[in-house]
């Protein structure tokens, strides 16, 4: 879905080091481990429900831990990603400015898992059907956090989108434009559990497709 291509000056170059080759590795798993952990819990937690639940609600109950530490993971692997970024994108548009909405993505994903969802709508399994009375402070910080990190990625796919126009990358310019487009639409609420977590495969996707684009870059400027 994206297609960051290191600049390379007139200076020496050399392999990307271990440790860059590290950090994009974690995260291009980050994507993949969110969907492996939610897939799971989904099919085995008993009385959740996708088409009612959001997978932020897994995150409540005894087995919460599960999906708060998966968000934590997963933020952190989107960190290491814009710092990966940062050290093989050397030149051009955005060479700056998408790391900064990587790692502001990341720490929206942290923060969403350190304050969890309330339980509502009949999960877990106890709890009454229907929305929370009155959303607890950590679950307002939960969604905005969400928001907020969806949103840098969003501006993050923008940007990469206007980098690949300039450098006249088609497919990876219309790859960047349906993200973007994917993750700013608004949200139905009729359908808006579903619709988020598709939008999810989006995020992570790009997430994902820029990291394994920047491990093919054979070289990076000293």
């Amino acid at each position: 879905m994206s297609n960051q291509t290191p600049r390379i000056g007139n200076s020496a170059s050399r392999a990307l080091p271990r440790t860059t080759r590290g950090l994009l590795f974690a995260g291009a798993l980050a994507g993949p481990l969110f969907y492996l952990s939610a897939i799971v819990q989904t099919l085995t937690r008993p009385g959740f429900d996708l088409r009612i639940h959001p997978l932020s609600q897994l995150s409540t109950g005894e087995l919460g831990w599960i999906q708060i530490l998966t968000f934590i993971v997963v933020g952190l692997g989107l960190i290491c990603l814009s710092i990966g970024h940062r050290r093989v994108v050397t030149g051009g548009l955005g060479r700056a400015a998408i790391p900064v909405l990587v790692a502001i993505g990341g720490s929206g994903f942290i923060a969403a898992g350190v304050f969890p969802q309330d339980p509502a709508n009949g999960f877990p399994i106890g709890v009454a059907d229907g929305p929370a009375a009155e959303p607890s402070v950590h679950a307002l910080v939960h969604t905005v956090a969400a928001i907020v990190a969806f949103t840098a990625l969003a501006v993050a796919a923008i940007v990469a989108l206007v980098r690949a126009i300039r450098e006249r990358r088609v497919g990876a310019a219309v790859g960047n434009g349906i993200v973007a487009l994917m993750l700013l639409a608004p949200v139905v609420p009729d359908i808006a559990s579903v619709q988020v977590a598709f939008t999810g495969l989006f995020a992570f996707g790009w997430c994902t497709a820029t990291a394994i684009s920047l491990l093919k870059s054979p070289t990076v400027a000293r």
